[in-house]
């Protein structure tokens, strides 16, 4: 979502290296970058004016640190003022209330809110061991209703469905008595979106509120909407006493300014970004770690937790184990390493979350997910016996195999050639390397991690 407005940042921080204070003369230029590429990630007017007037208030006469750059100080100083405008510490999701706890989710029409919903509950369970119970009250449109419906049953939430007749109020109400019956912590009450902000839509959501006396009130919005979303914030904000933003789409590719704006225009913390369009694609929102995103620092933090959420720890203590042990690593190995990788978005979403000095030599060299995806194929057109004795495969069989992945014959030389690399690497890590990602790995953390 930040790529353009990281690569233009980092250009302007390094445009002050090699200075030895910053003054008035060198942060204008700067600042001047900064406000294009704040504007150019479409980031309100208004917001984009405070925010460079902060910074400039700040950085004007900073002292150069022990070992530090002027590109460094000024790094520091935006990177502050990024958190702050962003809402300062985690906002977090407080559930401390008499059960059920009620959700409300407002927002446009298409701005992903019933998909948000489903994500919700599903993080509800996972993280905090919820029973939730979704309802959705758009009777206007029955295909949302099934949506949601649907949703429920893959995320494993309850779901209550009552007749369209109903008045939305009257649903959200007997689903909270629903709720109550069935011993459910949390309800999501989805609300009925609109193509454009209207009175009709915002009277009832304000009498879905009363009926149910929601202790969250979080405002959906499409993170691909730009000044549009801002508006629609803007004008949900008066009508709703709001708590807090879901930030959707943020893994499309926009350019970041709802992101930047939508704290300073509504008041309200950003509590969760979607980051994709499967269940599990939500998490809780930090400032200070989107702003290390912002100027290519990464997001590590993010990264090992995805590590351990999603990477098959006992098969990866398997193949330590049989590397540990000296036997060879095969092509079965290799493509479960390929779906492991795949399972996590890939290796751009990975390399996404790393520091961008990390990166920048890297990713020309790197595969997209097509690449991977195309190993996949060569390896499942192999046969057994290929796949575990590689050594086999000989200019009848490459052929063979080309032509069953649907690929050139090139395409498996460079397979096996990349393979015979990664064998070379993982005999050289038998022993006392191996012994000590086990150990790391039997202490909970993924090899190649602190």
């Amino acid at each position: 979502m930040f790529d353009n407005l990281t690569a233009r940042l980092s250009r302007t921080a390094d445009a002050l290296r090699g200075r030895g204070r910053i003054t008035d003369q060198n942060i204008s230029d700067t600042l001047r970058e900064v406000r294009m590429a704040l504007l150019e990630a479409d980031v309100a007017l208004p917001v984009v004016k405070r925010f460079i007037e902060s910074v400039r208030a700040k950085a004007i006469g900073a002292e150069v640190q022990q070992s530090l750059t002027p590109g460094q100080v000024f790094v520091s100083v935006l990177h502050k003022e990024l958190v702050a405008l962003m809402g300062g510490a985690a906002a977090g999701f407080s559930l401390r209330a008499q059960p059920p706890f009620v959700v409300l989710l407002a927002g446009l029409q298409g701005a992903g809110k019933t998909t948000t919903a489903a994500k919700l509950a599903r993080w509800l369970a996972e993280a905090h061991k919820k029973r939730v119970l979704l309802v959705s009250t758009d009777v206007r449109r029955p295909a949302a209703i099934l949506q949601l419906e649907r949703l429920a049953a893959q995320v494993g939430a309850g779901f209550f469905k009552a007749d369209a007749a109903t008045p939305p109020a009257g649903i959200a109400t007997l689903a909270l008595e629903q709720a109550r019956r069935g011993l459910h912590d949390v309800l999501i009450v989805d609300t009925a979106g609109r193509l454009h902000v209207d009175q009709e839509l915002m009277a009832e959501a304000r009498e879905i509120d009363r009926a149910v006396g929601a202790h969250e009130r979080l405002f959906v919005v499409d993170a691909m909407a730009g000044q549009d979303a801002v508006n629609a914030a803007r004008a949900f904000g008066e009508a709703l006493d709001l708590t807090g933003v879901i930030l959707t789409k943020a893994d499309g590719d926009a350019r970041g300014g709802v992101a930047l704006s939508v704290r300073e225009i509504t008041g309200k913390p950003i509590v969760f970004v979607g980051t994709g369009e499967k269940s599990e694609a939500l998490e809780p929102f930090d400032p200070e770690r989107m702003a290390n995103r912002i100027l290519g620092m990464g997001d590590v933090v993010a990264l090992v937790e995805q590590v351990k959420k999603q990477v098959d720890t006992d098969e990866a203590q398997r193949l330590a184990r049989k590397v540990a042990k000296g036997k060879a690593f095969d092509f079965n190995d290799l493509r479960g390493q390929l779906e492991q990788l795949l399972k996590m978005g890939g290796l751009a979403a990975v390399m996404d979350k790393l520091p961008q000095h990390l990166t920048r030599t890297a990713a020309a060299n790197t595969p997209g997910d097509k690449d991977v995806r195309r190993q996949i194929a060569i390896i499942n057109s192999m046969t057994r016996r290929e796949r575990r004795q590689p050594a086999v495969i000989d200019g009848s069989r490459r052929r063979r195999i080309a032509a069953g992945a649907g690929v050139q014959v090139q395409d498996v030389n460079r397979l096996l050639k990349q393979f015979q690399q990664m064998q070379r690497m993982m005999k050289s890590m038998k022993g006392g390397r191996m012994a000590r990602m086990l150990g790391g790995l039997k202490g909970g953390r993924p090899p190649g991690f602190l």
